[in-house]
């Protein structure tokens, strides 16, 4: 039997999360989520509106308990990077067989992946491109790369945004932007993979080998970006001898000191 720690509940979050805890071989959750469930996230949830207003990790918890009562679910309505939350969260990473990452704050997966390397336990991310064009599954292990080189590696060899032209008609003006969200479709089918590549590693946490770190599966064709829809990429990615987020150096003695190499690190990936 198996103890799954996730943070993240989210419209990404929770199908991951329902698809997992529907296999027997999982009987303890622990959840990570401090946000509450409002109006505008009805369409986009499992919840019903009569929830709205309360925590997302509490009515997770109550969805999961309706559809296996024997589940045990503990929910942590704390934010993933509040200090006074560290220790709590530190000993559900250390008491959990493997984690689970439904967040798309880039600091929060690197605090994440930092922390389940602590524990030293394996854990997944599913990441759903802008517009639902496609996306990514990762799975990571003790002693493999870390989030900081798949992340730069792939910054290096994927290109899934084009950046946009400057408006030089009105220079210094600001320029309405529109962000489309991916549809729950999209949302489903990145999740079910997601909650698939969790399950098998799961399973067989020391010999899983499904020929990639990290699997691109794109969804729609899209100009100067993707060729094809419907199309896997599959990427081994190494841990990097020069990562600067995993590689061996002096240890850092102090909270502070590894906001400040965290900082450092994401500035880095952004020039990269």
């Amino acid at each position: 039997m198996a103890h799954i720690l996730q943070v993240g509940v989210g419209s990404g979050g929770m199908p991951v999360l329902d698809m997992l805890c529907r296999d027997r071989h999982i009987d303890r959750v622990t959840l990570v989520e401090p946000d509450v469930y409002k109006s505008h996230n009805c369409e986009r949830h499992p919840f019903p509106p009569s929830a709205v207003g309360r925590p997302k990790g509490e009515v997770a918890a109550e969805w999961l308990k309706e559809r296996r009562p024997d589940l045990e679910v503990r929910a942590l309505l704390v934010n993933l990077m509040a200090p006074e939350a560290q220790g709590e969260i530190e000993r559900a990473a250390g008491e959990a067989d493997l984690g689970v990452c439904a967040v798309d704050n880039e600091p929060a997966k690197y605090h994440w992946d930092a922390m389940m390397r602590r524990a030293g336990k394996p854990w997944t991310l599913g990441e759903v491109l802008s517009g639902g064009i496609g996306g990514f599954i990762h799975w990571f292990v003790p002693g493999g790369p870390c989030y900081g080189c798949v992340a730069s590696f792939l910054k290096r060899s994927v290109t899934v945004e084009k950046p946009k032209a400057p408006d030089y008609s009105q220079p210094g003006g600001v320029v309405a932007e529109t962000t489309v969200p991916a549809s729950m479709a999209c949302v489903q089918t990145i999740a079910g993979l997601h909650a698939l590549v969790t399950l098998k590693l799961l399973g067989d946490p020391a010999g899983y080998a499904p020929g990639f770190t990290s699997l691109l599966l794109t969804l729609e064709r899209v100009p100067d970006v993707f060729d094809d829809a419907f199309r896997p990429f599959r990427f081994r990615v190494p841990r990097l001898p020069d990562c600067l987020v995993c590689r061996a150096g002096p240890e850092l003695s102090s909270p502070e000191e590894l906001d400040v190499a965290l900082d450092q690190a994401l500035a880095r990936l952004g020039d990269a």
